[in-house]
């Protein structure tokens, strides 16, 4: 029997990174016996109900919170950015904890990607005034058996793309921090170049003009980290010249943002500062995705199942 106040604030615009009755439920399960479990739905709400909480989860938390959080043991958040919960200077006796389960889900969407492009299921939709397109499509479908993945950022999400893209014949080579100076070498010969680096550790313009020339033609780009990542006004002279095959991307530097207000029951978007230049001109073979490679029913529980299996429930 414990006394654990288990507080949540998972308020987003979409409704799988909400917390819904049934993943309410699914925690309540959890949690050892004489716990309790809240779900509020305003910043107001958590703020009051933080002082006694033992256990955080949620989307946002700023450093001056932790004044009034004195009985705080545990701050989780479903997320892997560090973006929008404090982490640094955290008071003592307090966990941190970002999440760490996506690769589950978004190696799923990078292997859908590179199948339904090695298929030409993309190419039969960009020219859709073609009835039977048999003739044409015949040299442009492969396999995806005997092709090479580079990935850069080979944390938890980079490895489960790997291991998901190796149970389909694909050979796979990874680089993080510790040997990521030999990848402009592997980048030479390249199928698919992915991209799951976070913002914070100096990955801006990462894919550059100068990486982007040691990339072959038939090279096709997927970005399912953060859009700082990629120096945009690049690839797309890339994309537009074809001097890639083409490129998936989940994520921009122009993206529309978020309130860090959440009085509401939703925050609501503000309207991007400027969006991509990929957006608009004459981009070849681009397809673009709405920062969605992670969206699953299943989200929120899949949290709260890292969280107890970690033992910090």
């Amino acid at each position: 029997m414990t006394n654990n106040r288990y507080l949540v604030w998972l308020e987003w615009p979409e409704a799988c990174f909400r917390a819904q009755p049934e993943d309410i439920r699914y925690l309540k399960a959890l949690v050892p016996r004489g716990s309790s479990v809240s779900c509020v739905h305003s910043e107001a709400a958590f703020l009051r109900a933080l002082p006694r909480a033992t256990h955080a989860i949620v989307w946002s938390f700023r450093h001056e919170w932790f004044a009034k959080a004195k009985n705080l043991k545990v701050l989780a958040t479903p997320g892997a950015g560090r973006e929008l919960v404090a982490h640094t200077e955290v008071p003592a006796g307090v966990t941190v904890h970002f999440g760490g389960y996506h690769g589950a889900i978004i190696s799923e969407t990078v292997a859908a990607f590179v199948l339904a492009w090695a298929r030409g299921f993309f190419k039969v939709q960009a020219r859709k005034g073609s009835i039977w397109p048999r003739a044409w499509l015949g040299s442009d479908c492969y396999r995806l058996v005997g092709t090479k993945a580079v990935v850069a950022g080979y944390g938890k999400i980079g490895k489960a793309i790997g291991a998901k893209l190796e149970a389909l014949g694909v050979s796979v080579e990874g680089f993080g921090r510790a040997n990521i100076q030999d990848l402009p070498r592997a980048a030479k010969t390249a199928d698919w170049f992915i991209m799951a680096l976070p913002s914070d550790t100096g990955t801006d313009d990462f894919l550059d003009a100068r990486l982007l020339a040691k990339l072959p033609r038939r090279c096709v780009i997927v970005n399912i980290g953060r859009g700082n990542a990629i120096d945009e006004v690049a690839l797309r002279g890339a994309l537009e010249t074809g001097r890639i095959a083409g490129a998936y991307l989940d994520v921009f530097k122009g993206e529309p943002t978020f309130l860090q207000s959440c009085e509401g029951s939703v925050p609501k978007r503000k309207r991007a500062v400027k969006g991509s230049p990929l957006w608009s001109g004459n981009c070849r073979n681009l397809i673009a995705m709405p920062h969605c490679s992670a969206f699953s029913p299943d989200y929120v529980r899949m949290s709260f199942k890292e969280l107890k299996d970690e033992g910090l429930l």
